[in-house]
């Protein structure tokens, strides 16, 4: 398992000592960038770790949403990008169909970088009908690491948020996961 970390604008700074990857909040809905972005990016890279970005999904105009995300989100091979599916501070949530929707577009948009579904259990096993999560699944269920408690396969597990957002992910190196992350 590799161990990695998700952060957005409310960890300006991280530790990178021992991970392996980190995902960075680039977008939401479309009208808002993180502002640490750059300096979130750079801190992964020089790491090296592998990098991923992710833009939390408000329903409606999902065209436009997937086009604001990869506008945001730099390109580079390997890179990952996932889109955030789950409740929005006003209390509403993307469709199945426009998580759906979403995903496709990212990818019609970004052909050569892989593009995984986040969300929680609870989303998961209530709300999602389709079990589309594009090229994979990152769940968030806070047992312990990679032990998930789903029966779906699954990519990235989000096992904690304290301190912060902490993951696994089931590859076997880092450079199985950035082979996987290259296609």
């Amino acid at each position: 398992m590799l161990h990695g970390v998700d952060v957005s604008s409310h960890q300006s700074s991280f530790d990178t000592d021992g991970l392996d990857f980190v995902f960075i909040k680039a977008t939401e809905g479309r009208s808002y960038v993180n502002p640490h972005l750059a300096e979130q990016v750079k801190r992964a890279r020089d790491a090296a770790c592998v990098v991923g970005f992710y833009h939390f999904l408000w329903p409606g105009d999902i065209n436009a949403q997937a086009e604001y995300f990869v506008n945001n989100a730099s390109e580079k091979d390997g890179d990952l990008l996932a889109v955030d599916w789950e409740q929005n501070g006003e209390g509403t949530r993307a469709s199945n169909a426009e998580k759906d929707s979403f995903i496709r577009a990212v990818k019609r948009l970004r052909p050569y970088n892989r593009v995984l579904l986040y969300c929680n259990r609870y989303f998961w096993l209530n709300h999602d009908t389709t079990s589309y999560a594009g090229d994979g699944l990152w769940i968030a269920d806070y047992v312990p690491q990679g032990k998930p408690r789903i029966k779906a396969s699954w990519r990235i597990h989000q096992y904690t948020d304290q301190p912060l957002d902490r993951d696994v992910a089931d590859f076997p190196s880092r450079a199985a996961l950035l082979d996987w992350a290259k296609g």
